[in-house]
């Protein structure tokens, strides 16, 4: 098949963000079709391409994979105007490259959701079946966080519905936005669940551990890796950093690495707080972040304390630390929390979302137990390998898109065209 991915925060193995799409265009690739990834410019994002841009893209093919980057950049630094034009853009973008070659089969990942409206083009005027794949549930999410106009939402609700009625297959990185798809009257024969997964090469015992300036060889090294944005929660981590201090805990150090509109606000209040125990680094190529966590003794998971993240997440950089076997701190309930007490040994401490405080005793018993902290990063790569590994859920991954493929569509569908 001739398989369009639409992914415009798409990034390959060398940039500092997440490579789902890389590895299941890989694996499509690999059963045999070919893959387009259309893809912007996102913070962080390496696609790999080095060419100029030539009438707002330039494109080539990187490990098999052609690619088609539009100048258009973006990023959670930006504020609200400026990532909406950015996805309408994209969108228009997309929806001319959608049109303007025979394609077999379209792959719509979501966030932006904007990025179903060529798929939704596609179907109409081509007759395309396309897959939507739910990254986060909007206008579900952005609901729940108050992150979106009202207009804005009301304006997003009949796109979502008609992606996931429309769509040949929904593909969910959760139960809980599997739900929501549901919800919303895709067919449950339709909806299949593909988590995020490990990458067990590149992160794992095998890599040579390194420890940034500043971070002590007998400190405790917790590493928060991941998006600085208002989702995040960030603040409870300067929080905890303030506790761990005022109780005199000088073996822990905190490490926030990543980029985002909140990382000026947080570094200057760090500052402010006199924060010593609490550093910050910038983005990191993966490789290299890799290497980071073979030297940290601590994975740390953060979001706002919002009740739907509980169920509507699944955090790619949880992914890495069970990979790397780092023992995890998070401050998330649900299927988080589940995640880190399955098997024989639980392979982290779940905190109550927006309890501090009880961050910052679950980074005190990880001081104070050494060898239980090992037990559980032994635990967190055994279940990695056992239950995360991405070639494996990469497989399901590709078994959904050959079965959309080959998907007919009942009257009703038809009605809705």
């Amino acid at each position: 098949m001739r398989i369009l991915y639409l992914h415009q925060h798409y990034s390959g193995p060398g940039g500092a963000t997440a490579t789902r799409s890389h590895a299941m265009a890989r694996a499509l690739l690999a059963a045999g079709h070919h893959v387009t990834i259309a893809c912007g410019q996102y913070a962080g994002a390496v696609t790999g391409l080095t060419g100029e841009m030539r009438h707002g893209r330039r494109e080539g093919v990187v490990q098999g994979v052609r690619l088609v980057e539009f100048a258009i950049p973006c990023g959670n630094h930006q504020g609200f105007s400026s990532r909406s034009l950015a996805f309408g853009r994209f969108a228009a973008a997309a929806s001319r490259l959608a049109l303007a070659e025979p394609w077999d089969l379209v792959i719509a990942s979501s966030t932006p959701l904007t990025v179903v409206v060529p798929a939704l083009l596609a179907r109409r005027l081509r007759g395309t079946p396309f897959v939507y794949e739910i990254r986060d549930p909007w206008p579900e999410l952005p609901r729940a966080m108050g992150a979106a106009p009202p207009l804005a939402l009301a304006a997003m609700e009949p796109l979502a519905t008609a992606a996931c009625r429309q769509a040949a297959a929904v593909v969910a990185l959760s139960e809980g936005m599997a739900e929501t798809a549901l919800a919303r009257g895709a067919e449950p024969a339709r909806v299949a669940v593909v988590p995020n997964g490990c990458d067990l090469d590149l992160f794992g015992p095998q890599v040579a551990p390194w420890r940034p300036e500043g971070a002590a060889p007998w400190e405790v090294l917790a590493v928060y890796a991941g998006a600085h944005g208002r989702a995040n929660g960030l603040d409870q981590l300067l929080d905890a950093a303030e506790i761990l201090q005022f109780r005199g805990e000088h073996r822990i150090r905190l490490l926030l690495v990543g980029e985002g509109g909140e990382k000026p606000r947080l570094r200057q209040a760090a500052t402010e707080r006199g924060l010593a125990n609490l550093s910050f680094l910038d983005s990191l190529p993966k490789r290299q972040l890799a290497a980071l966590l073979a030297g940290a003794q601590v994975g740390v998971q953060c979001l706002a304390p919002v009740p739907e993240f509980a169920e509507w997440t699944a955090p790619n950089k949880l992914m890495d630390y069970l990979a790397a076997g780092l023992p995890v701190v998070a401050n998330l309930s649900g299927r988080a929390a589940r995640l880190l007490a399955g098997g024989p040994v639980a392979c982290g401490i779940p905190a109550p979302p927006g309890d501090a405080a009880a961050l910052a005793d679950a980074l005190v018993w990880m001081a104070d137990n050494p060898h239980r902290r090992a037990e559980m990063g032994a635990a967190a790569r055994a279940q990695a390998v056992r239950r995360w590994d991405r070639r494996l859920l990469a497989a399901d991954f590709v078994r959904a898109v050959e079965a959309a493929a080959g998907a007919p569509r009942t009257a009703g569908e038809w009605a809705t065209a």
